[in-house]
């Protein structure tokens, strides 16, 4: 069985009721074409105006050792921004449970397992790490920079504006993060709730305006990875940073959680991050 074409979501999993896999089935797994919605960004194939990646955490992770005992572990994976397809979460999730009751030789057979069937699925290479749950490198931590949530703004408009971007000329390095972020899924229109980190060298945000365009998204449906490139390719044209950082970190559903980052050549996310809330 071949996978679904990648560029539709009408045979995904994704909003239908699905049984859960008894078995392994890397054709599970269901990709979604990136080009679609970077179209309208003005975004091309080839030329993205970005580097990144999206980061997944996966805390019900199980398979069988050799001889049939269960072992548990949290695992993480990163898709380059480049990659021509990402994974629908619902696939993924369906993928995953079917490890619950596979045996495997050893842990790295797992991790080379993971890697061929989502590498393949993304057309890119994708980065696989297990943990242990215990493993104090996944506690959780705080954003860095300063906290936009207290400011006392009035908010009439729940759709992304870049028209309330706004700078300042003075040139300032700073970052600057919300956990107000909210969005919907755009088959499902359950809430994604995040944290979004912006760190930027360039003229001054106003950070009222910026606060009112982050809560902007909170009725606003599309997947994790689309609204960072948005808020990205929005700070870029109405900001003019010489450098910039876009960071989300998403809420923990079913299992998976989810937190892109875009960036301009050079930048990146500190690491290991991971929040309370996922």
């Amino acid at each position: 069985m071949s996978h679904p074409r990648p560029d539709t979501l009408t045979d995904a999993p994704l909003g239908r009721e699905s049984a859960y896999p008894e078995r392994y089935d890397a054709t599970l797994l269901y990709p979604i074409a990136r080009a679609a919605n970077r179209a309208p960004l003005g975004i091309e194939a080839g030329a993205l105006p970005f580097i990144g990646e999206d980061e997944w955490h996966a805390f019900e992770v199980s398979w069988l050792n050799a001889r049939g005992k269960p072992v548990v572990a949290v695992a993480r994976f990163r898709l380059p921004a480049d990659s021509p397809n990402l994974i629908e979460s619902k696939s993924w999730k369906l993928y995953l449970n079917g490890f619950n009751q596979a045996r495997f030789e050893s842990r790295q057979a797992v991790i080379d397992t993971l890697m061929a069937d989502l590498s393949r699925a993304t057309d890119a290479v994708v980065s696989v790490e297990l943990f242990d749950v215990d493993d104090e490198t996944l506690a959780p931590r705080r954003l860095p920079g300063e906290c936009l949530d207290d400011l006392d703004i009035e908010v009439n408009d729940y759709t992304p504006s870049a028209e309330t971007l706004a700078v300042g000329e003075e040139v300032v390095e700073e970052a600057l993060y919300s956990h107000l972020l909210k969005s919907n899924c755009p088959v499902t229109g359950q809430p994604d709730w995040g944290s979004v980190l912006i760190r930027y060298r360039g003229p001054r945000i106003d950070r009222e305006g910026l606060l009112r365009y982050l809560i902007g998204y909170r009725q606003h449906q599309d997947f994790h990875e689309h609204c960072v490139e948005n808020i990205f390719v929005d700070l870029v044209t109405r900001c003019r940073p010489e450098r910039l950082l876009v960071l989300a970190r998403y809420v923990r559903r079913g299992g998976l959680d989810i937190s892109p980052w875009r960036a301009t050549p050079g930048e990146r996310p500190p690491e290991p991050l991971r929040l309370s809330r996922q």
